[in-house]
């Protein structure tokens, strides 16, 4: 019994998953190849046989018999034929047998290089039908070893997997032995020939894979994740939607207490995660985004959103570095302006003072907002503003005082609005 390879039969099957036949064929492969490049005087019908319980090798040549030899590598006289088998005949194909240890140095070192191409496309097979259909899952394992820097090797059990450096958060630190839960993102085809697993703690799904394992509403789609942004090891949004009036969304995945939600936060090591509910309109999605902080002031362009507010409620709604605010933007998929309502009010009166300036006589007609009622124009011209200049020259704390309840910053909104518009 050949004990060392049916050692490796068994490693094989045990610690890789590769099947006997799988490792028999790629072995009869080498031998074959090996043997004709070796072995003086075969031809190309060589056949190798190895029994799979005991691991013994035979390996065979076919050559006609033939009264005289004319090639060598397909030919056999009848003379030494018949030493082999007494009874043969001219014409005939003899089995020749030729055993391992015929081969020599060159013809073991062929055959350990194709068995390890074998052996690793056998591999990487393995892996593609073990792992393809599980992207998208969370997988648990542990760091063996860097490489390439802080790439991380994780082993599986099976399979070793890579966590490349831009697939975890700066922030993260492991040491080898460290558990590690991450996605399982792609299985991908590497430069020498085999199979290599992606992990990714980075990702924006890692979290949704996360709030799913822990939330048995997204699991059963009560509840689902319309939109994830993330910006990984400092903050995660997601808009969640319910599809039972009677579940809210936003609770669900808290959880009593928030102890859903923390659970996650531990996992993504304090990562901050804003849960918001999901709306179809953009404009209240914003609203829930940066809520508690009101909108004071909102214009919406095709590739852009511009927004006002308070001055206290403006460093949350930015965010650290403008972090937030970017994040909001990639939820809306367009870009957020985000403006303080001093500010704002400041270049609204720089605005209106100039247009003042200006010698377009349409300003000094009786006085014309759209989108204000009658009422409030007719107040306006009681006290003196009975012109758009007028109305201009002013200063936003005489309006209020003399016509109460009116926002000088409203009106001057609508003025420069009318104007632009009655100059395109």
């Amino acid at each position: 019994m050949n004990k060392d390879l049916i050692a490796i039969f068994e490693y094989l099957e045990r610690e890789k998953g590769i099947k006997r036949d799988i490792v028999i064929n790629a072995i009869s492969d080498s031998l074959r190849a090996a043997a004709r490049k070796s072995v003086k005087g075969l031809g190309d019908k060589v056949s190798v046989e190895i029994n799979p319980k005991t691991g013994e090798i035979d390996v065979y040549t076919q050559k006609r018999i033939v009264e005289k030899v004319q090639d060598e590598a397909e030919e056999i006289s009848l003379e030494e034929a018949r030493t082999l088998e007494p009874e043969c005949q001219i014409g005939q194909l003899l089995e020749i047998s030729i055993t391992p240890q015929d081969f020599g140095r060159i013809a073991a070192q062929a055959a350990r290089q194709i068995i390890s191409q074998k052996l690793k496309g056998a591999e990487r097979d393995v892996i593609y039908e073990e792992y393809r259909h599980r992207a998208g899952e969370i997988i648990s394992g542990t760091v063996k070893r860097f490489i390439r820097g802080r790439t991380i090797v994780v082993d599986l059990g099976k399979v070793e997997a890579i966590m490349p450096e831009r697939n975890y958060p700066k922030l993260e630190r492991y040491n080898v032995g460290d558990k590690v839960q991450a996605l399982l993102l792609e299985v991908r085809d590497n430069d020498s020939g085999g199979a290599e697993v992606i992990l990714t703690r980075s990702h924006p799904e890692f979290v949704s894979a996360l709030f799913i394992q822990e939330v048995p509403e997204l699991h059963d789609k009560t509840v689902a994740i319309e939109r994830i942004v993330r910006d990984p090891g400092y903050r995660t949004k997601l808009a969640v939607r319910s599809y039972d009036a009677k579940v809210d969304p936003v609770g669900t995945c808290v959880g009593v207490r928030g102890t859903r939600i923390k659970n996650i936060i531990r996992e993504l090591n304090n990562e901050k995660i804003d849960v918001v509910p999901y709306s179809d309109d953009s404009i209240q999605l914003l609203q829930n985004l940066i809520a508690p902080s009101e909108i004071r002031k909102i214009k919406s362009f095709d590739t852009r959103i511009a927004i006002v507010v308070a001055d206290e409620d403006y460093p949350t709604v930015i965010g650290k570095k403008g972090m937030n605010a970017r994040l909001i933007g990639q939820m809306l998929e367009r870009d957020i302006e985000v403006q303080k309502i001093s500010e704002y009010q400041k270049l609204l009166t720089i605005q209106m003072a100039e247009l003042a300036e200006s010698e377009d006589p349409h300003f000094d007609e009786k006085i014309r907002i759209e989108g204000v009622s009658g009422l409030i124009l007719d107040s306006l011209a009681s006290a003196g503003y009975d012109t758009l200049r007028k109305f201009m020259q002013a200063s936003p704390a005489d309006i209020p005082a003399k016509v109460p309840g009116v926002n000088y910053y409203d009106l001057a909104d609508k003025v420069l609005e009318q104007t632009r518009k009655r100059k395109v």
